[in-house]
């Protein structure tokens, strides 16, 4: 674990509340996913799971391009050092956003209602520019295939009715600046089940071939987006087969007879191991019969399992004596709810961990905080100092330190 003497000498706050992200780690499981795409598929990373600038240098480099959702995130991109192409998807995109990604050279706009291929169609007119897009499909999904958290073939604000394909289809071909180069479709989110997963690759590409039949003109037609949704297990150590899907799905292209150029948009499967959420304790209290740990921080810098709605994995860092904030201190094997300082009973990072000798000053280490954590957070409620963010790559301690009293969202 990359918590040790050298990354704690670098925080500077007391009690201690910071982030901590592990660049090299990031970079070696970023070129392992890459090493194992099969023939014909891309990777981008979605930069939504985490924007801040050297997350994003460090994986640019080493991936196919970027996803974007926002005007924001297109300046995050386009401040990077490295030049990489980059897609916008997402609903609800602002007519300023869609001038600005065609003035950027952005690679592709996937198109996510009638009404937006209008505006789009305006839009590159005025650039007089001809613009590539997907089309976001919301299918009807068969039942062996639902899930919990259902990205499509439910009434969700994403992509376009399926009934509404072939109409989308013919506005985009008589359109004069847009050119139909595929589709788009993210149906699950958070999936664990690789398999499940491997059973929805497989039904796009059969749905490949039936949407491909509605257009006219299939020269320029190749890519089908499948978005991301590999999950992160945060309860358990076993996580996403990866290496199986990427089997899985060569396979499936080889037994296709004209298949697409697929292309993944992940971003928590990512970014999600790279980093550490580090906190003290500064409280340790029994009430109604139970015990918490009162840490510095709490869900309005780390929001991810208040979001998630589970009780994240913690890991205990004695610090020797307690430090000299009272007498309390735990029994040897308590139970303990972990939480922070805000005034609100919901502000819980962890409920029932079992900690050996929790002392008050002992700092609590938080894993698998590198994606859709701080950065989905309201870290303005209650005016508590911002955490630090300190970003550490490989073992010489090459460390870019965002201190707590800056606003953390720094441009990239």
């Amino acid at each position: 674990m990359l918590v040790n003497a050298k990354s704690l000498a670098l925080v500077e706050n007391e009690p201690v509340c910071a982030f901590i992200y592990d660049l090299e780690s990031l970079r070696r499981h970023v070129r392992s996913l890459m090493s194992q795409l099969p023939k014909g598929v891309e990777l981008y990373y979605a930069i939504k799971a985490n924007s801040e600038k050297e997350i994003i240098e460090t994986v640019a480099p080493l991936v196919d391009g970027l996803e974007i959702s926002s005007g924001g995130e297109i300046q995050k991109v386009l401040n990077c050092s490295l030049r990489k192409p980059f897609i916008f998807s997402g609903p609800g995109k602002l007519d300023s956003d869609l001038r600005e990604a065609i003035k950027h050279r952005v690679e592709m706009i996937h198109l996510e209602s009638i009404n937006e291929i209008h505006r789009l169609e305006n839009i590159a007119a005025e650039q007089n520019r001809q613009q590539k897009v997907l089309l976001r499909i919301n299918p009807m999904l068969p039942d062996h295939l639902a899930t919990k958290l259902s990205m499509a073939g439910v009434p969700t604000p994403f992509g376009i009715d399926e009934k509404q394909l072939a109409e989308a289809i013919q506005l985009v071909e008589q359109s004069e600046h847009l050119i139909l180069s595929g589709f788009h479709v993210h149906a699950m989110s958070h999936q664990t089940d690789v398999q499940r997963h491997q059973r929805l690759l497989d039904w796009y590409l059969e749905k490949w071939g039936e949407w491909k039949a509605l257009v006219t003109d299939t020269s320029n037609l190749c890519y089908l987006n499948v978005g991301g949704g590999m999950g992160v297990n945060y309860l358990t150590p076993d996580q996403y087969d990866w290496s199986a899907l990427c089997r899985h799905l060569e396979q499936s292209l080889k037994q296709h007879p004209n298949p697409p150029r697929i292309r993944f948009e992940p971003g928590r499967f990512i970014s999600a191991f790279c980093g550490y959420y580090l906190i003290q304790i500064i409280d340790i209290k029994q009430n109604h019969g139970q015990t918490f740990a009162i840490c510095r921080g709490g869900t309005h810098h780390f929001r991810l399992p208040v979001a998630q709605s589970h009780d994240h994995p913690v890991i205990h860092l004695p610090m020797g004596n307690p430090r000299d904030y009272g007498n309390n201190r735990s029994d040897s094997w308590q139970t303990v709810t972990v939480v922070g300082q805000l005034c609100t009973p919901k502000d819980i990072l962890s409920r029932n961990q079992s900690f050996s000798d929790l002392q008050i000053g002992d700092l609590l280490v938080l894993p698998m905080a590198g994606a859709y954590g701080y950065n989905i957070s309201h870290t303005d409620f209650l005016c508590h100092p911002k955490p630090q963010q300190i970003f550490i790559d490989s073992d010489v301690i090459d460390a870019h330190i965002q201190r707590s009293d800056q606003h953390v969202a720094t441009a990239c």
